[in-house]
């Protein structure tokens, strides 16, 4: 399998990169594209829950926790105190894809496409970010020196992705370069 490729969804909240990545995926998937996701979320969050056997080894103070099935399994890391992740360390962390899509990281050096919406009243964010190359928006944006598509327009959404996703050595590069010291 080729290197991964890396792009992100940037925007935000409530300007519907997620409801975008499920329906890009699936589009994706179709041509043949295995695709890895990252989230970012900015509260506290659980995958599991109370009563469950994984839920009680981290109570219990693991600090690491793997749950297998013949389906899938999940990798569940404890960081307490400790500095939040990376994007670097989690892009480290994948298993072989073609194109992995990052949602969120937006203050992060890697090639991302701008999901912007009018009603949800926050300002665009490519003006003031050269790593944005791309736009999906509700509205035009005829000043822009980039690629402005509908967010309606999912299969030249699919391709942008394709087409702007940067290899993972210098997506991974650029994210060590420019991460404070």
């Amino acid at each position: 399998m080729t290197p991964a490729r890396v792009i992100g969804l940037a925007g935000w909240s409530g300007a519907g990169k997620t409801t975008l990545l499920s329906r890009v995926i699936p589009l994706l998937v179709a041509r043949g594209i295995k695709v890895a996701t990252i989230k970012h979320a900015h509260h506290a969050f659980d995958v599991d829950r109370p009563g469950k056997d994984s839920y009680v080894h981290r109570e219990a103070g693991a600090s690491e926790v793997i749950v297998s099935s013949a389906r899938r399994w999940v990798q569940m890391h404890e960081i307490g105190e400790a500095a939040e992740a990376r994007l670097s360390d989690l892009l480290r962390r994948l298993s072989p894809c073609n194109l992995v899509i990052v949602e969120g990281f937006k203050r992060e050096a890697h090639a991302k496409l701008e999901v912007h919406r009018v009603a949800n009243g926050q300002p665009p964010m490519h003006p003031h970010d050269p790593r944005i190359l791309a736009v999906a928006s509700d509205r035009a944006f005829p000043e822009a020196s980039i690629p402005v598509v509908d967010l309606d327009a999912i299969d030249r959404i699919a391709d942008l992705v394709l087409a702007l996703a940067e290899p993972m050595p210098a997506a991974l590069a650029r994210l060590e370069e420019s991460w404070p010291s």
